[in-house]
């Protein structure tokens, strides 16, 4: 709708004004391609992901608060972003804590869909829709799910609620809604010098059997999400190098690669001396690298025959901003997203909007991007 042209650059009323008009004359557009007309058009996973290409993360937003949850102030961060020519927006979204306790979905996994916070984040969902976006939207922190998960009934039916309530409320949304199923595993499922390590056989077994709960969770409600792309992830803290023990085959993935409707969602902030936000830009070992290991875990996803999504990478840090401001750090996201993009994989950077920011202002002065860093990994090669 053309309406959405006003939100740029004008004020908060006009944004609200025109969130109004949008929500009363062409509510049925924020859910097209219902179940009546549309399930034979949906796209299979590697198509999907192909044209997701490069975006960006809500970084520090729904999943813990640090920046607002105010959705005027995000339809200016995804105009922005748009307009820098990124196709897809993920959304970090804790539902079962965080916030003072102030959470989205209870004990058992039932979701307050009247919840103020969930409000915006619907309105901010909508708002990526219908500029075109495709959009990820994911159980993000969730800490005591993942640090106390134990196999049992109990954890597995709130897990089954949670995604059966989300799925059910966001049932006749097209397809350009796609749901991650748990971000990052790690606590009970497996992790890098943690009490559980990654490769744990039995915390490698309760991710396929968390990713499989979930899948079969949105699969049941039926209608669209008979075919939403649904994103499987690896334990410790989503790594990218996990996914070759997570899912060696077909026969780890829920319904034994038959689900043409799945992808592998994988992050990369490798190594850590370098990405990390006490790294230092002398530890990168150089695009060569970068790209090569890259190449290794496409070539694993085509294996597979699931396509895969580098949902975060980035580089931070905590005290010396200035190495972030140099062009080997830009020439670093460069070659992610044109590396991913060529291997036929999408890639959606991180932005905290701190230590690895991307952006920087506020919505009533308006945003911009951080050290060029965004223009320059969206050059053509």
């Amino acid at each position: 709708m053309k309406v959405m042209a006003l939100f740029a650059g004008s004020s908060r009323v006009t944004y609200l004004l025109a969130s109004a008009i949008i929500l009363f004359a062409s509510c049925d557009n924020l859910a097209t391609n219902t179940e009546d007309d549309s399930l034979s058009d949906f796209l299979p996973a590697s198509e999907v992901i192909s044209n997701m290409d490069a975006g960006f993360n809500l970084g520090n937003t729904f999943d813990n608060g640090y920046n607002a949850t105010d959705s005027y102030e995000n339809a200016q961060l995804i105009l922005l972003y748009k307009s820098a020519g990124m196709k897809h927006i993920r959304i970090p979204v804790t539902w079962m804590e965080g916030f003072g306790g102030d959470a989205l979905a209870d004990e058992k996994g039932e979701v307050n869909f009247n919840h103020p916070r969930f409000l915006e984040l619907k309105k901010t969902i909508d708002f990526a829709l219908q500029q075109g976006l495709y959009v990820i939207i994911n159980a993000h922190h969730e800490r005591h799910f993942k640090e106390h998960y134990d196999n049992s009934a109990e954890f597995d039916e709130k897990f089954t609620t949670l995604w059966t309530d989300i799925a059910n409320y966001f049932i006749e949304y097209d397809q350009k809604l796609v749901f991650e199923l748990l971000n990052e595993p790690e606590g009970a499922f497996g992790q890098m010098g943690g009490p559980v390590l990654h490769n744990d056989p039995v915390a490698i077994g309760y991710t396929r059997k968390i990713m499989r709960i979930g899948t079969e969770a949105v699969r049941s409600t039926g209608g669209n999400n008979e075919k939403r792309i649904i994103m499987l992830g690896t334990n410790s803290w989503g790594n990218h190098n996990q996914i070759f023990s997570n899912y060696p085959d077909q026969a780890s993935l829920p319904g034994n690669g038959s689900d043409e409707y799945l992808a592998i969602q994988v992050h990369s902030y490798d190594p850590w001396e370098f990405c990390g936000q006490e790294g230092e830009n002398s530890a990168y070992p150089g695009d060569q690298a970068t790209a090569s290991r890259m190449r290794e875990v496409a070539a694993h996803g085509r294996a597979l025959g699931v396509p895969l999504h580098y949902g975060e990478f980035g580089v931070g840090r905590r005290e010396d901003q200035a190495q972030r401001n140099t062009i080997l750090v830009r020439d670093y996201y460069r070659t992610v997203v044109q590396t991913a993009k060529a291997e036929g994989m999408a890639s959606a950077a991180w932005d905290d909007r701190g230590w690895f920011g991307l952006t920087n202002g506020d919505a009533e002065q308006g945003f911009s991007f951080t050290y060029g860093i965004v223009p320059h990994m969206l050059e053509k090669p």
